[in-house]
């Protein structure tokens, strides 16, 4: 078990450990995450979602040894082609809202010298991304190369903000892609995969994503929850689905006024989207064999009648031929054709990487982890 305190300064003290204690769960299923005049949802279920990860460290900062706010950095081997290097996630922020602003004008002054002392302590935090050694991961050396990046909201300038204050620089965008039912029927040939099929579906999977950045593995085979279509005894469509539970806030523009006033009222519309509690299947780790597309529609619409849920959400590159395949090849159902999201942005800082390194980045779609939304 770690827990190490990284900096003290003016009251202020950054607390390093290895696993989530109450405070920080507390704080975390209270964050109302989304930007401004963007969908605003809380999730649900962290802690187990925390567990999940392999190596997660926090580093949380203290106000007078009352938590002020926390970030996750998730370690993971990332795959570029046959080579693997070391990868860092960011997840989890969340800062408690009475240190975010004054309550009150008597309270201005004060919040100013805290402000003060915060944005001296914010310069030393954020020097940690720029140095995973210090955060003592397995398998990882000062000097490795690695890259640490994050996914922001397109609409929120904040953390846009905060992560080029780090040196973090815009790599790609990924739009969210909707599949539903009204009444998902079940289809021949689905099944769970084995946990003798994993390795071979891994080298599947791999190879699928060969030309992808960010492409990790971690968490594909999550609570057992990896389900394949096959055709003549072979696998040709397989994705993870994990249920998962957002309890939204809100949801903008018309649409979004239809989905939280109107569809709670429509017999077969409510039950694709219920204001509040939201219950949807999380698709990642997607493979389809060329030719069988049609099987992994079969494969979500399975799926989500197994779990008797009406939709499914997955995360993609919007300029990778996965994203193409969703939209055109497969009918992914009403909620798809109504949804008007707003694009995801990946954010990177690369780490002793040369720049024909960089360039596969900037130049392959990027893999987003479904996981990484539950």
């Amino acid at each position: 078990m770690i827990k190490k305190t990284l900096l003290s300064f003016k009251g202020l003290t950054t607390v390093l450990t290895d696993s989530a204690d109450k405070n920080i769960i507390a704080l975390l299923s209270n964050t109302v995450l989304g930007s401004k005049g963007g969908m605003r949802y809380v999730l649900q279920s962290i802690a187990s979602r925390i567990e999940a990860y392999k190596n997660i460290r926090f580093i949380s900062l203290y106000k007078n040894d009352k938590l002020a706010g926390t970030v996750g950095l998730c370690y993971r081997r990332i795959y570029q082609g046959k080579d693997t290097r070391h990868g860092i996630y960011l997840r989890y922020l969340a800062v408690q809202s009475r240190f975010q602003s004054g309550e009150d004008f008597g309270k201005r002054k004060k919040v100013r010298e805290e402000s003060s002392s915060s944005d001296s302590m914010k310069g030393k935090i954020l020097s940690f991304f720029r140095k995973p050694h210090m955060l003592e991961l397995p398998d990882y050396k000062e000097g490795d190369p690695n890259v640490v990046y994050a996914y922001v909201e397109a609409a929120n300038e904040r953390s846009k903000n905060i992560i080029q204050q780090i040196g973090f620089s815009y790599i790609r965008s990924f739009l969210t892609v909707a599949f539903s039912r009204f009444k998902p029927e079940y289809s021949e040939g689905v099944d769970k995969l084995s946990e003798e099929e994993r390795p071979a579906m891994l080298d599947l999977l791999r190879q699928y994503y060969k030309d992808y950045s960010f492409y990790s593995d971690e968490n594909t085979f999550f609570e057992d929850r990896y389900f394949v279509k096959r055709s003549g005894g072979e696998i040709v469509a397989g994705l993870s689905a994990v249920p998962t539970t957002y309890n939204v806030k809100h949801v903008p523009g018309v649409w979004g006024w239809i989905f939280m006033h109107v569809f709670p009222w429509l017999p077969y519309y409510r039950r694709l989207f219920k204001p509040g509690i939201f219950r949807f299947l999380v698709f990642s780790s997607i493979y389809v064999r060329p030719g069988h597309e049609k099987d992994l529609e079969a494969l979500m619409e399975s799926l989500c009648a197994r779990e008797q849920i009406n939709t499914g959400l997955t995360w993609v590159d919007d300029r990778s031929e996965l994203f193409d395949m969703l939209n055109t090849e497969l009918d992914m159902g009403a909620l798809n054709r109504m949804l008007n999201a707003k694009p995801g942005l990946v954010y990177a800082s690369f780490h002793k990487l040369d720049d024909k390194e960089k360039e596969f980045f900037y130049d392959k779609p990027a893999f987003i982890s479904g996981f990484d939304f539950t």
